[in-house]
């Protein structure tokens, strides 16, 4: 997909990055202390890539309350009640015009990745290796698209993905990137953006019981 010009809003959905709230699949092999701590460096660096993507605006969609780790230039809106998929819809619905929404846990994106071109598509997609999904993008935010669709499943993505084809859009693919949820994915995705906050974080911590 040619890079040319940028959604309207992008969204980022989040938790805030509290003990046993978040990244609980890390631990073991890390406390529930550096699980956390990972989940803030992963969406530290996923908000600076925000950050220096063009945008008209960007808002984090946060289940929780912002830290120190949230730079300048977003609106920050609270996560409705409801499962995952109502949660992303609402997050749509607060949109007037084309839109992207990713999540917290690929702190390997970047702003080439978040430049998408919707002209000539309806909707972006970027699978995630486990199944899921990464990205979305949408010309016309739909809530409709989103809501009842299954999450947090293998099929998850396939089923993102056959909804926007039987609305028939038109939907480009976005690179397949992969989550982070276990320790394994933490290691594999900071080699791949060792110079990132996630990446410096994961080398100071050890597994629980090592020391």
């Amino acid at each position: 997909m040619t890079a040319r010009t940028s959604p309207t809003t992008l969204l980022v959905i989040a938790k805030e990055p509290r003990p046993g709230r978040v990244k609980t699949r890390l631990s073991p092999p890390f406390t529930g202390v550096q699980a956390a701590a990972l989940a803030e460096a992963a969406l530290a660096d996923t908000l600076d890539a925000v950050a220096a993507t063009p945008a008209g605006r960007r808002v984090l969609v946060l289940d929780g309350r912002p830290g120190p780790w949230l730079p300048p230039g977003f609106d920050v809106v609270p996560q409705c009640a409801g499962g995952l998929d109502a949660r992303l819809a609402d997050a749509f619905a607060r949109c007037t015009g084309p839109a992207l929404l990713i999540g917290m846990d690929t702190p390997q994106v970047t702003p080439e990745l978040l430049t998408v071109d919707l002209d000539g598509y309806d909707a972006c997609f970027g699978p995630a290796e486990d199944g899921g999904f990464w990205a979305l993008g949408l010309a016309r935010p739909d809530p409709a698209l989103l809501r009842g669709v299954p999450m947090s499943s293998p099929l998850t993505g396939q089923a993102q993905r056959e909804r926007l084809r039987a609305a028939g859009l038109r939907v480009c693919d976005l690179p397949r990137l992969r989550d982070v949820d276990t320790a394994a994915d933490a290691h594999a995705v900071a080699a791949l953006a060792p110079h990132g906050r996630f990446a410096a974080l994961l080398s100071e911590c050890a597994p629980a019981g090592s020391r």
